[in-house]
């Protein structure tokens, strides 16, 4: 989290994060004070890193740099070299994959997950905006709300959403995904949806960026780098991060309304049947 947002952060609080890179050993044993003071900042910059990077206060940053320095080497992002061998490739696609899941779920803010979740159960319709490989994963949370007998859709296409979008509701819900956070095409929907008063919902790698700032609940994937360089442009981590917090927010749509989910998903399995049938 540290490293992913502390080109953004004043300076101050950009030293102190520095400092607790460099010294995470020293600082969970530190108080607020001791920090300030070790870092050369002070006790009130301590405070508002913390805002910073949404957390609840010192403790919980301690217990964040606690459960990093427990983790072991194989929980750490793996590059991957030209001339690898497959067995290699395999291991280590593998363990990015799953570390890109591990470090979402440790990055669920329940509060936001849980109005996120109403905003879907209530909404008429659903609106999911992404570009590129963003626009994939849209796709597939339109492919899977259809479920609910929502009425859904899902654009790469900044013109055809803006023209979908121009008429929305209070009653609307939007969600923009977007791994930087910085897509400006995403950004611009955004901010054309919450003026016309549609509910938003970002989908993003952690930290602040113009496209959390058009959202009013804001959802995070892993702020770890995408699967790693040469491949990085192939969004690969990054990616199953995304569907991973898509299925999180249907699973848990289905669940709160599991009686109309399952006269929804029987009406869809009979039509699947007789679209079989020979």
């Amino acid at each position: 989290m540290l490293n992913e947002v502390k080109h953004k952060l004043p300076p101050s609080e950009r030293k102190l994060a520095d400092f607790i890179i460099q010294h995470p050993h020293e600082v969970i044993y530190m108080t607020v004070a001791q920090l300030g003071e070790a870092s050369s900042t002070s006790s009130a910059a301590v405070v508002r890193l913390c805002k910073s990077l949404g957390l609840k206060g010192f403790q919980e940053l301690k217990l964040r740099i606690s459960g990093d320095l427990h983790k072991d080497q194989e929980d750490h992002f793996s590059d991957i070299h030209p001339g690898e061998n497959q067995e290699s490739i395999v291991q280590k696609v593998t363990n990015n994959s799953i570390q890109a899941i591990k470090e979402t779920t440790e990055l669920v803010n329940y509060e936001a997950l849980g109005k996120a979740v109403q905003a879907l159960q209530n909404a008429q319709r659903i609106h999911f905006f992404g570009v590129g490989a963003s626009g994939i994963i849209a796709q597939d949370a339109q492919q899977k709300f259809i479920r609910m007998n929502k009425e859904t859709s899902a654009f790469s296409d900044i013109h055809n959403a803006g023209m979908y979008i121009a008429n929305a509701k209070s009653t609307d819900v939007v969600v923009g995904i977007s791994f930087s956070g910085e897509t400006e095409e995403t950004a611009k929907i955004m901010g054309l949806a919450r003026a016309r008063g549609a509910t938003t919902i970002s989908l993003t790698r952690y930290g602040a960026s113009p496209v959390t700032q058009h959202a009013e609940i804001n959802l995070f994937i892993s702020a770890s780098r995408e699967i790693p360089a040469p491949f990085r442009s192939g969004a690969t981590s990054s990616r199953l991060a995304q569907l991973h917090m898509i299925d999180i927010l249907f699973t848990s749509v289905v669940t709160n309304q599991y009686k109309e989910a399952s006269i929804y998903l029987e009406e869809i399995k009979s039509a699947m049947d007789y679209l079989k049938k020979k």
